[in-house]
């Protein structure tokens, strides 16, 4: 059974950093892609950023291109979300998901090609 964890979410106040965590137990990322998401109230689940796990490569929604960055660490099977200049507008619950086959256009934007989620970290910007 695979799981993913999520940690590192917090209060922090505008312009400030955070680095998000998602660990998985139960089957390496190893093939995968691996993307994080975000709910903020009222509003949709919707994209942030992507990992293709083998490959390298990364994808970021445009509200966060340049602020955020996807990273891994392969020996602990663990992909980051690092978080700067955050702002009030980034207050949401953060998601992380893995993807079987991230390949193809925009993979990482279907919600529904993603098979395992997390449950969730708070990230909450003041201003």
């Amino acid at each position: 059974q695979v799981q993913l964890v999520e940690s590192g979410g917090g209060l922090v106040q505008a312009g400030g950093s955070l680095r998000l965590s998602c660990a998985a137990s139960g089957r390496s990322f190893s093939n995968f892609g691996v993307g994080w998401f975000r709910r903020a109230p009222g509003k949709e689940r919707e994209f942030v950023a992507a990992l293709n796990w083998s490959a390298g490569n990364t994808w970021y929604a445009d509200s966060v291109k340049g602020r955020f960055a996807i990273s891994k660490d392969n020996a602990k099977n663990t992909v980051y979300l690092q978080m700067n200049s955050l702002k009030p507008g980034d207050t949401a619950v953060y998601f992380c998901a893995r993807h079987p086959i991230p390949i193809g256009s925009l993979w990482y934007r279907n919600q529904n090609g993603y098979t395992y989620w997390g449950q969730g970290t708070q990230v909450s910007v003041s201003s």
